[in-house]
């Protein structure tokens, strides 16, 4: 019995690593920006300057697939993208010398 319950222990870790490990360290997430063209996330451009995914999620995106949306209007705002890109933390949205930096056409 309990060389049974190691072994069933040892399968669900397995699965939740395996699960946490599918997502590749440099995976883009592309979203459709309108006129100014395509935004691409960059996931390890983010890690690499030291942020982790909880960071954002779910405080300022949700998990849920679809659910971002972001807005010309929302550009120089606290919302989504510009509670980080604020011109203090990173790059600020306001500055249209940024643009190219998220979209590109």
């Amino acid at each position: 019995m309990k060389v049974l319950t190691v072994l069933l222990a040892i399968v669900i870790a397995v699965a939740f690593v395996s699960s946490v490990m599918a997502v590749p360290a440099g995976k883009t997430v592309e979203f459709a920006g309108g006129a100014q063209g395509k935004v691409t996330f960059d996931g390890k451009t983010h890690a690499d300057k030291g942020l982790k995914c909880n960071d954002c999620h779910p405080k300022v995106f949700q998990m849920k697939k679809g659910t971002i949306k972001i807005t010309k209007e929302d550009h120089g705002t606290d919302k989504g993208c510009g509670s980080c890109h604020n011109g203090t933390k990173s790059f600020s949205q306001k500055d249209e010398a940024n643009c190219a930096k998220c979209h590109k056409k």
